[in-house]
């Protein structure tokens, strides 16, 4: 990266919000989009071609999330400059983001130099957080995610983000690249840490926690919270 030439691949599954923050970002001189992705596997596969200098990218990706996408860039690439840009403020998706190796998180209801401004900060490695985040942290970090929330890997995070979107265990499986036996192990400890007898005690649970079916899901799924009473696979 040179000062005159930030590198970023836009991550996010509507085709005319990447217009708008290529517009926007490439308004500024020192920055260029290298390149776009709408899905998190899409998204990999750019980042490892690209080598981009910044990452910008949505939680709410079709099928598997942001958090999860970005897990695998870091894996490959443990240097790699993540920026998260959601609709989310609430703090349990910025510490996720935040734990998982983000290196900033800004909210889409920010003003459009905000974006900018993040990309370069986070560009030279500096963390930065919209004023609203910030904000949202300082707040309610100790009402958006109580302790058993906080004690979850983030692996069982993503298992539970995908079970309360009504994902079955073999299509969790498959989307983490996981044996069944292995989500299902997941899920049994997730019900030992949340202290939950059964789907709805888990699903009331998330709830709590601000997972809801919709909140990370691209693709439309319907929840009937028929996956989280089963204990092992089918």
């Amino acid at each position: 990266m040179t000062t005159a030439n930030i590198s970023v691949l836009l991550v996010d599954d509507h085709a005319v919000v990447r217009e708008g923050y290529r517009r926007l970002l490439e308004l500024s001189p020192d920055v260029r989009v290298a390149g776009e992705a709408a899905d998190a596997a899409q998204a990999y596969q750019r980042f490892c071609a690209l080598q981009p200098d910044v990452v910008v990218m949505d939680l709410a990706l079709p099928g598997a999330s942001g958090i999860e996408a970005m897990r695998r860039m870091l894996a490959r690439e443990p240097d790699a400059s993540v920026l998260i840009f959601s609709v989310h403020e609430e703090a349990i998706f910025v510490r996720r983001a935040l734990d998982a190796g983000a290196r900033g998180y800004v909210t889409k209801a920010s003003a459009p130099d905000v974006l900018v401004e993040a990309v370069r900060s986070v560009a030279r490695r500096v963390c930065y957080l919209s004023a609203d985040i910030s904000q949202a942290l300082a707040l309610r970090a100790a009402f958006q995610e109580g302790p058993p929330g906080r004690q979850l890997s983030p692996r069982e995070f993503e298992v539970l983000r995908l079970l309360v979107q009504g994902y079955t265990l073999p299509s969790i499986a498959e989307k983490l690249g996981l044996s069944q036996k292995t989500v299902a192990n997941h899920q049994s400890v997730i019900r030992q840490k949340f202290g939950a007898d059964n789907g709805v005690q888990l699903a009331q649970m998330a709830n709590r926690l601000g997972l809801h079916f919709s909140d990370l899901s691209g693709n439309g799924a319907s929840s009937s919270f028929g996956s989280l009473g089963s204990g092992s696979p089918a």
